[in-house]
């Protein structure tokens, strides 16, 4: 569904991305693992089109994203669902106003149809009869189940993962991911996510790719990453210092 050619970014002098190619199977989950500040937000930012490369090409079905501007662009948005790191939750809106949020910007369903979609999300989450809450009122596991409903709600066939466990707890962590990948076999939506959680992602990842130095330097099946002989992949899922 998405494949990622040649891709390069630069902020003044320094490289970000230095040519990345990725390929994700459609209604896989594809996870892109790397240290903090390599580059892996950076790289959701073009597949989402909130970035522009200096060079290279997004395709999403085989059409160049990166060319599309204007209503073509927000047409292929509406195809997307977005996790962002930390759940960007609408402080203001109680947790079925920011579920709503994307039906109301993007669609023209009736009010009763919208909250029909609302509870439904929240059900698909374990959220029944939190809709009334506002964030500050959650805990943090809850806000993140809110920002997954979110998602959700449009029934979007490609959800991107910004860090969707940062800040939890390893029960949590695993409790976000076995949701991720329930909700995933019930409605096969393509997903890409960014994380850095060794090993616990190697339990629902159909690919893994390292990003490293602005590339991908391997991309396999979670047991052949886990097997890897380059020693840069190698040095970051045991969680060993650098030399």
């Amino acid at each position: 569904m998405i494949e990622v050619k040649g891709l390069r970014k630069s902020f003044g002098r320094q490289q970000v991305l230095r040519g990345v190619d990725l390929r994700v199977p459609t209604g896989s989950i594809t996870i892109i693992i790397g240290r903090s500040g390599g580059g892996k937000s950076v790289l959701l930012k073009h597949l989402i089109g909130l970035l522009r490369p200096d060079a290279g090409q997004v395709l999403v079905d085989g059409v160049d994203a990166t060319a599309m501007r204007g209503k073509g662009l927000d047409d292929l948005r509406q195809r997307y669902g977005v996790v962002f790191q930390g759940g960007a939750l609408f402080d203001s809106m109680t947790c079925a106003g920011n579920v709503a949020f994307p039906l109301r910007e993007k669609s023209k369903l009736p009010r009763a149809a919208v909250a029909e979609r609302v509870r439904a999300a929240l059900a698909q989450v374990g959220l029944e009869g939190a809709g009334d809450k506002y964030p500050a009122e959650i805990s943090g596991g809850m806000r993140k189940r809110v920002a997954i409903a979110r998602a959700l709600v449009t029934e979007p066939d490609i959800i991107f993962f910004d860090e969707p466990t940062t800040g939890l707890d390893p029960i949590l962590v695993n409790t976000i991911h076995g949701l991720i990948r329930e909700l995933h076999a019930r409605y096969r939506f393509t997903a890409l996510i960014v994380s850095h959680e060794i090993p616990e992602i190697f339990e629902i990842a159909d690919t893994v790719a390292m990003l490293a130095d602005g590339r991908i330097v391997e991309s396999g099946s979670p047991a052949m990453i886990q097997e890897s002989s380059n020693p840069v992949v190698r040095q970051f899922i045991r969680g060993e210092p650098e030399a």
